[in-house]
C-alpha cells in the first residue's frame, strides 16, 4: 500500500487560492446581480431575455407580413379568375349564338353596363350577403330581358341552353 503524502504547504496554499479565485470569479459572473423588481437576476440572463424577445418579435412581424402578402395575392387571383371567367363566357355566348355585328355591339354595351352595376353591388358593404344575392339576381334577370329584346327566338333558346349548361357545370364543380 502506498502511503498518501500531504502536499506541501506552498502547493496547498496555491490550490486554495486558485479555487477561491475561481469561485469568486464564477459567482461574480453568475450572480452579477441586477435588481429585477424584487428578485436578483444575473445581468447576462436579462440580456439573453431581451435578445430572445427581440428575435421573437422580428419573427412574428415577418410572419404577419408574409401572411398579409399571401392573403392579398390570393384575393387578387380570385378577382382575376372571376374577370377571366366573365370574359370567356361573353366570348362563348358571341360564338355559340353567332351574333351579328349589330347584336355584338349591343351585347358588349349591355355587358359593360351591367358588369359595372354588379361590381358596384359586390363592393357595397352595407348590404348583407343575402341582399346582395337578391339584387344581383334581379340585375341578371333585367339584363337577360334586355338581351332578349335584340336576340332572335332561336338565339334565345340557345342562350337558355347555354345558361342551363353553365349552371350544371357550376354545381358539378361545387360538389
Amino acid at each position: 500500500m502506498q502511503e498518501r503524502t500531504m502536499p506541501t504547504s506552498s502547493v496547498f496554499v496555491e490550490q486554495k487560492i486558485s479555487v477561491a479565485l475561481f469561485l469568486t470569479f464564477s459567482i461574480g459572473i453568475i450572480f452579477s446581480a441586477v435588481k429585477f423588481r424584487v428578485l436578483l437576476v444575473p445581468s447576462y440572463f436579462i440580456t439573453f431575455l431581451n435578445l430572445l424577445k427581440a428575435v421573437i418579435m422580428k419573427k412574428l412581424l415577418l410572419f404577419t407580413v408574409a401572411f398579409v402578402l399571401a392573403a392579398t395575392v390570393a384575393v387578387a387571383q380570385q378577382q382575376k379568375d372571376y374577370k377571366q371567367e366573365r370574359t370567356e363566357w361573353e366570348k362563348k355566348v358571341k360564338n355559340e349564338l353567332k351574333l351579328t355585328a349589330d347584336q355584338t355591339t349591343k351585347y358588349d354595351a349591355l355587358n359593360t353596363e351591367y358588369d359595372g352595376k354588379i361590381d358596384a353591388l359586390a363592393q357595397d358593404a352595407s348590404l348583407s350577403m343575402d341582399a346582395q344575392k337578391e339584387k344581383k339576381m334581379a340585375l341578371k334577370k333585367e339584363k337577360e330581358g334586355k338581351l332578349f329584346e335584340f336576340l332572335t327566338p332561336e338565339q334565345q333558346e340557345k342562350y337558355k341552353a347555354l345558361v342551363e349548361q353553365k349552371m350544371k357545370d357550376m354545381k358539378k364543380t361545387s360538389n
